[in-house]
């Protein structure tokens, strides 16, 4: 295989897991990053975030973003830190979302390091943050936004387009043309039904696609507004407190959504809804802003739900609020519990059994939400352990994550069967149930790669 016509493929993320999307691409004497996502979860996972990378940050030539998740695009800063000054391309609500979660991913970094130096409980002098304020300014400023189906080239021999995804406000797959082969980055792939996004569009024509597989051991069963009615109910009537750790990004409008129609419709009782999570409030305000290409919420509902829903702003206001008992229904960040004004919530909560601890997405390894989640009866917060006495639940179909039929049908108009299938971001179990399902549907085979790992093709 000549130099001229061959490919390079590195999984450097979100292989073997579901954090840490990033993916090398080399072609045509060109360097191009898909995604650039942080690792979250486990110790282990998170301090790959310091590593060195195998990659000369300054020597990459574009990055192309499938949307403005943290585990997609939260690297993104660094690799700018260490020499990185190429184009940043994603379609427009993509990069104003990324934009709101990396100036809140280096906010609170660098107020961790603070913490840290002030405190004396850092065993570096002083303690840095992975990038700050500044380091995302600057990579703000590479960003150029390009629009849904259509073609742009890279360089002689790449193009790519955007193709619409789901999940959440601005998300995409992305098809890339390198020489001969057509090559599908999945990113992550939403519902089929959505309470405020599109059905995903599916791929027609792939030589080599990576897969994303973060349910792919798992079907979204029953009805999950049902069920949050129920639990809401339930709560309320015993004169508990709901709180829901949310992600900012799409699945807190869902839930504002969800629960005012609910409300409005006398499914769940007539008590005080509270969104409490300023990266939530600024997305929302981008809904507002992204019309009917992007979303279904219509100008009116979403007027009545800023309305009738109360936003806190203030982190004063978090505190006053979490001391308060009786039935209220608080949507607050982070998704995971590993940080954010939710925290707040669970230490006055976890120990009050009439109130509910609702997890509504995807719970990592070793994060905070997983732990309760399987069952653990003290939590740690804060340098404080709290004795779990409240009720603990989770209502997977409420994910923005495709489900397992839902991934394997998202295949399903591929002409003809890929030369490469890669099963990326997902647990183990995820990705190697994902791949017999597909073999068994399609008779495809599949591979599983090892982060790191190099894959060389002809094209």
């Amino acid at each position: 295989m000549s130099e001229s016509n061959r490919m390079i493929l590195q999984f450097l993320g979100g292989a073997g897991t579901v954090t840490g999307s990033k993916y090398l691409l080399q072609a045509f004497g060109k360097n191009i990053l898909i995604d650039c996502g942080l690792f979250q979860g486990e110790k282990k996972l998170r301090l790959l975030n310091w590593s060195s990378t195998p990659f000369d940050s300054s020597r990459i030539d574009a990055i192309l973003l499938t949307h403005g998740h943290l585990d997609h695009c939260g690297y993104l800063p660094r690799v700018v830190k260490k020499g990185f000054h190429g184009p940043i391309y994603g379609t427009k609500p993509t990069l104003d979302i990324s934009t709101i979660v990396l100036q809140d991913s280096a906010k609170l970094q660098e107020e961790d390091a603070s913490m840290a130096n002030s405190g004396g409980y850092s065993k570096h002098k002083p303690a840095l943050p992975l990038y700050d304020s500044d380091d995302v300014e600057k990579t703000i400023r590479l960003f150029q936004n390009k629009g849904l189906n259509q073609w742009f080239d890279l360089s002689e021999g790449i193009s790519f387009r955007f193709r619409y995804n789901g999940h959440i406000l601005g998300a995409s797959f992305i098809e890339l043309k390198v020489g001969r082969k057509r090559i599908v980055f999945s990113g992550d792939i939403g519902r089929e039904v959505d309470p405020l996004l599109f059905a995903p569009e599916k791929p027609e024509e792939a030589d080599i696609i990576l897969m994303e597989s973060t349910y792919g051991n798992r079907i979204h069963r029953g009805n999950p507004e049902k069920n949050l009615a129920q639990l809401v109910k339930g709560t309320a009537d015993a004169g508990g407190s709901i709180i829901i750790p949310s992600f900012a990004v799409e699945r807190i409008q869902s839930l504002m959504y969800l629960l005012w129609k609910m409300r409005k419709e006398g499914e769940i009782p007539n008590i005080p809804i509270y969104m409490d999570s300023p990266m939530g409030l600024k997305v929302l305000e981008l809904f507002n802003r992204y019309g009917s290409e992007w979303h279904r919420l219509k100008d009116s509902e979403f007027s009545h739900i800023a309305e009738d829903i109360i936003c806190v702003t203030d982190s004063s206001e978090t505190k006053k609020l979490a001391s308060k008992k009786g039935p209220r229904i608080v949507i607050a960040g982070s998704g995971m519990a590993t940080g954010g004004r939710v925290l707040t919530y669970m230490e006055n909560m976890l120990g009050d059994p009439n109130s509910l601890i609702l997890f509504v997405g995807y719970q990592a390894q070793a994060t905070r939400g997983r732990r309760l989640l399987e069952g653990e009866t003290e939590i740690k917060i804060r340098s404080k352990y709290y004795e779990v006495r409240c009720d603990v639940q989770n209502i997977d179909g409420l994910s923005a994550h495709a489900d397992q039929a839902e991934l394997v049908h998202w295949l399903s108009s591929i002409k003809k069967t890929p030369e490469h299938l890669f099963i990326v971001h997902g647990e183990g179990d995820a990705s190697r149930t994902l791949a017999g399902k597909i073999e068994k549907q399609y008779g495809w085979q599949a591979t599983i790669p090892e982060r790191n790992e190099i894959i060389e093709f002809e094209v």
